[in-house]
């Protein structure tokens, strides 16, 4: 874990040259594990179209616990059962929106064996929260959580942010067609609200086909770190 009390900082200007798309879904159940086989379900569908641009693939995501049902376990045999708010996130370079919604509208996804159909999108800017968190990042170094946090601050500093609080996660498998892929989340916080965009627009490490690097709005670090 990284910690650094610092207050000031310079501030960039801010544009929204990249948004996230919000599609509604239809569908029943997709595998925890479903990353992968959701890009590659994403690209069938992309290839119809002319235009070939960079599409950063949210993973799916559905509430831990509801109603007495648990999160099951990461694997792909285990699956994650969806609702009418289940939503499909897709983040792009604001200029590439038309041609997504319309390559992605009304298509529908075979995500390894379920049928997921695509409804209507709508643009959701990207969060102004200064407090990040990505589910998924490739992690290089394999077990040594000490080795990735300090490449993972390296590279953001290097784009260049201002990192003063990071703190990884424990290590999940992502299968794949090659077998499977070592990743780790990450959250940084106390971002001034310019890196917080940039970061959002450019993420970090490979990957962003099959939701690794992006981030997302989270809660405070304190309730991470925190008693309890």
């Amino acid at each position: 874990m990284l910690w650094q009390e610092e207050t000031s900082d310079p501030q960039r200007p801010i544009a929204d040259e990249v948004v996230d798309i919000q599609f509604s879904l239809s569908g029943r159940q997709i595998p925890v594990d479903h990353v992968y086989a959701l890009s590659q379900a994403i690209s069938r569908c992309w290839h119809r179209s002319q235009e070939r641009v960079p599409l950063g693939v949210h993973s799916i995501h559905v509430a831990g616990s509801q109603n007495g049902w648990q999160r099951p376990s990461h694997a792909t045999d285990q699956y994650l059962m969806l609702s009418r708010r289940t939503r499909l996130m897709i983040r792009v370079a604001q200029v590439h929106v038309p041609a997504v919604a319309e390559a992605l509208t009304g298509c529908t996804l075979d995500v390894a064996g379920c049928p997921l159909t695509v409804g209507a999108g709508k643009i959701r800017p990207l969060s102004r929260e200064k407090t990040l968190f990505a589910r998924h990042i490739l992690d290089p170094f394999g077990e040594d959580e000490g080795r990735f946090l300090e490449w993972a601050v390296a590279e953001l500093r290097s784009m260049p942010l201002r990192v003063r609080k990071a703190l990884c996660g424990k290590p999940t498998q992502l299968a794949t067609a090659d077998g499977p892929r070592l990743t780790r989340s990450l959250l940084l916080a106390d971002l001034s609200l310019s890196d917080s965009i940039r970061l959002q627009q450019e993420g970090l490490g490979p990957g962003r086909d099959m939701g690794c690097g992006l981030f997302i709005p989270h809660k405070s670090v304190e309730a991470v770190t925190g008693p309890g």
